[in-house]
């Protein structure tokens, strides 16, 4: 007899406990009539992930406990069905003199009404941006679960993420008689994990000779994207089948018994683009964080350059064209070709569209300043009025219209502080926070022959793309009049905050010391900025953000 096991692929709100709840029901009755009798969820489902110190709070974990028991009741009528779902666990324990943490992240199993195992997670990572021993204590039983009944009967060895990169956890599901390995999952996208994970996951296969299967979250959570992905796998690590990503899926796995053991089929996802998977997870990152939190849409400065160019376009694809608006706010030093694509992105694209001069604010605040900076010739700071004028707007119809700012500096412009605060980093959310700039032209590259959501092809003209990059914030600028060439600045921003090699390193490999001292310096110097940018989509294993994690009074230079 088949096993045919459904992986309930959702996206989950953090702490709308009664809703995930619902999904879950929903997801594992679907299923059911489609046969299966093994659900998965992902990792702590009934809370949604990463819910942070949300978990430090007790009547959390009591609303999550009591979900999956609701879970439970709701799914009593569904007979021979198993649901496996995530939640946290436990509480604080009082001694005589001190308060000891007894959480856990748990996977619990129910069938019929009734809680049939409680496992918790053994491996609590962190690292990048995991933070799990600041929440829960670590489990060390392992949980095998029999499903089904007689000869048709199924022993599934449970596992929680992180305990499938150890020998350990999965080593005791087999002491105990695993026939398969079942890994439910919340693991934060960057670019290439996906398969990295399908790798790691085929050692683990082919070390305890089963199959594996392997639930995964997707979904926008703040900065962290889940793309989904979720696949299975033969005891020899081949591929079985896999997921599609970057949407929902209620994926369906059989499972057959064979004279060398359990036999997994479903269908595959091709191989993806790394490009495609950055495209998606801006779009998806865009959509969660506006709807999941409430707003109407989306507005932003269209400059006529690249950077707004792309988040534009991200955003349309994200949200439909009704739903954003952009906002031209030109000053003297605007080149009309600026004006001229601005308005024909626009068009592409068909947001609403707007132009609102600066001029008249700018001479105001020269005018008023003016007393004050006598004798003092034009610098920076008469830039920075400019942006900060921009900023000022935006948040005025953001506050009247209640659409939400999307900002548009990239990464190498947070490395370097290369923006104004409370300028063009005023807004809600930084979409390419964490997208260098040599990606984001090849990535407004990608988007021009590709049209992955049906909003339009070509949508970012061509000028926008070959152009010098510029801020015109005075006459005649370049970016590379106060920064090196990008592909340059990239590269040793890689090196230095994504790798953490050293400055000393980045020389050697061929770049001049005075390009390094200079990048490394800037990046040092504008940590105070970076700590009041808005939250931006996680792209890569090292982000501004909740990996990276420096002090802003810091002498130290390596």
């Amino acid at each position: 007899m088949n096993l045919k096991i459904c992986i309930a692929q959702l996206n989950f709100v953090v702490g709308d406990v009664s809703g995930n709840a619902q999904r879950i029901v929903a997801a594992a009755t679907q299923a059911y009539a489609q046969g299966a009798r093994l659900v998965l969820t992902p990792e702590l489902s009934i809370c949604g992930y990463a819910a942070e110190d949300l978990f430090l709070r007790p009547a959390f974990v009591q609303a999550c406990e009591d979900a999956v028991q609701d879970v439970a009741r709701s799914l009593a009528h569904l007979q021979g069905l198993y649901v496996v779902v995530g939640h946290p666990s436990g509480g604080d324990r009082r001694t005589a003199s001190v308060r000891v943490q007894e959480r856990f992240n748990c996977a619990t199993v129910v069938r019929e009404g009734q809680t049939v195992a409680v496992y918790a997670k053994q491996e609590l990572p962190n690292y990048q941006v995991f933070d799990e021993r600041r929440y829960f204590v670590p489990g060390n039983k392992p949980c095998v679960l029999e499903v089904g009944a007689g000869d048709a009967a199924v022993r599934v060895g449970l596992l929680i993420c992180e305990d499938a990169w150890f020998d350990g956890p999965a080593q005791a599901a087999m002491a105990n008689g695993a026939q398969m390995l079942a890994v439910i999952n919340a693991s934060p996208f960057h670019v290439g994990k996906g398969y990295a994970r399908e790798a790691v996951m085929a050692e683990r296969a082919r070390a305890c000779a089963v199959p594996l299967v392997y639930a995964h979250l997707v979904g926008g959570q703040d900065e962290l994207i889940f793309e989904g992905h979720s696949f299975a796998l033969a005891a020899d690590g081949v591929l079985a089948a896999r997921a599609p990503s970057f949407t929902e899926s209620l994926f369906m796995v059989d499972a057959r018994p064979a004279a060398s053991g359990l036999v997994l089929s479903g269908s595959v996802e091709p191989q993806r683009a790394e490009q495609r998977d950055l495209w998606d997870a801006l779009v998806l990152g865009v959509r969660d964080y506006v709807e999941k939190n409430g707003f109407p849409g989306v507005l932003l400065g269209l400059s006529g350059g690249i950077d707004s160019a792309l988040v534009l376009a991200i955003a349309v694809d994200a949200l439909g064209a009704k739903r954003v608006r952009a906002v031209m706010m030109p000053s003297p030093y605007t080149a009309d070709i600026s004006w001229m694509d601005a308005r024909e992105m626009a068009r592409r694209m068909g947001v609403q569209y707007d132009e609102i001069s600066i001029e008249p604010e700018f001479d105001a605040f020269k005018a008023s300043l003016g007393p004050l900076f006598e004798g003092r010739a034009e610098d920076t700071t008469e830039e920075n009025i400019q942006a900060r004028i921009r900023g000022t707007m935006l948040m005025g119809l953001s506050n009247k219209l209640g659409a939400m700012v999307l900002t548009t500096g990239n990464k190498s412009e947070m490395a370097t502080g290369y923006c104004t605060l409370y300028g063009d980093m005023a807004g809600g959310f930084a979409v390419i926070k964490d997208l260098l700039k040599t990606q984001v032209f090849a990535l407004a590259r990608w988007r021009n022959l590709h049209d992955p959501y049906g909003s339009g092809t070509e949508p970012i003209p061509e000028r926008i793309i070959t152009r010098p990059p510029s801020a015109e914030l005075r006459a005649n600028q370049t970016d590379q009049d106060s920064l090196p060439a990008y592909e340059v600045l990239d590269a040793i921003i890689t090196h230095y905050m994504e790798n953490d090699g050293s400055p000393e390193a980045a020389i050697a490999e061929g770049f001049s010391s005075a390009d390094v001292q200079r990048v490394t310096q800037l990046i040092r110097l504008n940590e105070y900025k970076r700590r009041q940018s808005p939250p931006g989509i996680r792209l890569t294993h090292r982000s501004f953000g909740k990996d990276w994690r420096y002090p802003i009074t810091n002498r130290f230079r390596g």
